[in-house]
This record gives structure tokens, C-alpha cells and sequence, in this order.
């Protein structure tokens, strides 16, 4: 029975993944988010396969929680990383930007290097899958640190990529990229076009883990969306007025 750990499984599309992860029998699940009443319950729908752990991924002893969590599983075969916060921020408030960025940066710098470090350790086959964004395209104004801490994202599992390879580490990548996804996180007051519900997300992002998927985007729409944007010059993005805001 294979093993998947998955942090951020309180909420969203990490909650689907577990459930669905669970729900399907033929896996050992180790669930980690901050809210820990909500992964006792993950725990207690099959108590025999899934394990759980509370863990702050920007905290100093995220790294170690983790490791906690995997040894409370037995091991680890694919590590998904599904944390992550964004916001609106066209005013450049410095709580919000500075959350983000600790986050989707800080944070799932850490995730991404304590299980690149387990794999490298134990030499087995591993997978990192890490639901980033399509927004990492292009720099999005009304949401700055979201955009740029995605592009990040996306750099950092290349970079890791590459490293695996040099250092002959037995490991697949996987960069999942959705677009707008039904979840708490768009629940702010604005309209989001085009999005997706989370179950269908979350069986998407099985199918690209399990056939090892190097890129994906969630769904065909939003990688013509993609498509289209990178063909537009710079001088004419700057220019481009984007806003979610109700009219």
C-alpha cells in the first residue's frame, strides 16, 4: 500500500485530495494542516491507514513536525504540498503581503526541502507534487505577492528538479497549476470567473500524480488563458486593467 502525505488537508483542495485519497482504499494517508479538529476527523474516518499531524508550515519546527507525521505513517512514497494563502492587495497592505509571502514562500520552502531530504535519505522512488498557480504567468497587479511568490513556486520546483537529477535522487516532480478553484480562499466578496469546483480539482490532480506529470494545468480553458497571456507583449500587460471586484 502506497503512502501519500498531504499538507494543508484542513481546507479547500487539500481536504478533497484527503478525502478522496482515503476514500479510495488502497492508500496510507498522512494529513497536516494548522486546524488540527479537523484532521482528528480525517484521522478517524479509517484510523487504520491515515495519520495526523498539526503543522504551521511558516513555524521553525515545521521540518520537524513533518518528519514526525512520516514516521507516524511508517514512510513516505509522494509528498503533496497544498498549502498556500492569496489575496487582492492593490492598496500593497504589509500584513497581507508579508503573510503571503512567509507562506508561499517561506513556508513551502521548507515543506518542499524536509521531503526532498527525506527522498534523498532513504533512496527510494518519491514523487513532490505542490499545487501552485496558473498565476505565476505573468505579474498580476491587483495581487503582486500571489503572482510573484507562484512564479517562485514554479522556479524552485525546476531548481529541485534539476538537483534530484545531479544528485541522482530518485524523484518525479509534478507543478500542478489551477486557475480560480471554488474554496475558502475566493471566499473574500469578489467575483471570480470560470471556477472550478474542488472535487473536480482534487481528481484531476490524482490522475497527473499518478501518471508522474511533469506540468499540469486545471483545465483545458485556463491553459488556452495561459497561452494568451504569455503571447502578450510587455508594454501592452502593463497596461491591462484586471479586477475580481464586483461592479
Amino acid at each position: 500500500m502506497k503512502r501519500i502525505v498531504i499538507v494543508g488537508a484542513s481546507s479547500g483542495i487539500g481536504q478533497c485530495l484527503a478525502m478522496q485519497y482515503i476514500a479510495d482504499g488502497n492508500w496510507q494517508v498522512g494529513v497536516a494542516a494548522r486546524r488540527g479538529e479537523i484532521l482528528e476527523r480525517l484521522r478517524q474516518s479509517a484510523p487504520d491507514r491515515v495519520a495526523s499531524q498539526v503543522i504551521d508550515v511558516t513555524a521553525d519546527d515545521a521540518a520537524d513536525r513533518l518528519a514526525d507525521l512520516i514516521n507516524k505513517l511508517g514512510g513516505m512514497d509522494v509528498f503533496l504540498l497544498s498549502s498556500g494563502v492569496g489575496n487582492q492587495n492593490p492598496e500593497l497592505d504589509a500584513k497581507i503581503e508579508n503573510r503571503t509571502i512567509a507562506t508561499n514562500v517561506k513556508g513551502f520552502t521548507a515543506m518542499i526541502d524536509a521531503a526532498y531530504l527525506y527522498f534523498k535519505e532513504h533512496g527510494s522512488q518519491g514523487q513532490i507534487a505542490a499545487i501552485t498557480s496558473i498565476a505565476g504567468t505573468r505579474g498580476i497587479g491587483i495581487a503582486a505577492s500571489y503572482s510573484a511568490t507562484k512564479r517562485y513556486q514554479w522556479c524552485y520546483l525546476s531548481a529541485i528538479e534539476q538537483l534530484a537529477h545531479t544528485q541522482g535522487v530518485k524523484l518525479t516532480i509534478t507543478d500542478i497549476r489551477p486557475g480560480f478553484v471554488h474554496t475558502p480562499l475566493l471566499n473574500d466578496g469578489n467575483c471570480y470567473p470560470m471556477q472550478l469546483e474542488a472535487d473536480y480539482t482534487a481528481r484531476v490532480i490524482r490522475r497527473a500524480i499518478n501518471r508522474y506529470r511533469r506540468v499540469v494545468v486545471i483545465n483545458w480553458l485556463y491553459a488556452v488563458l495561459v497561452f494568451l497571456w504569455r503571447l502578450v507583449p510587455r508594454a501592452l500587460w502593463r497596461r491591462i486593467v484586471l479586477s475580481t471586484h464586483h461592479d
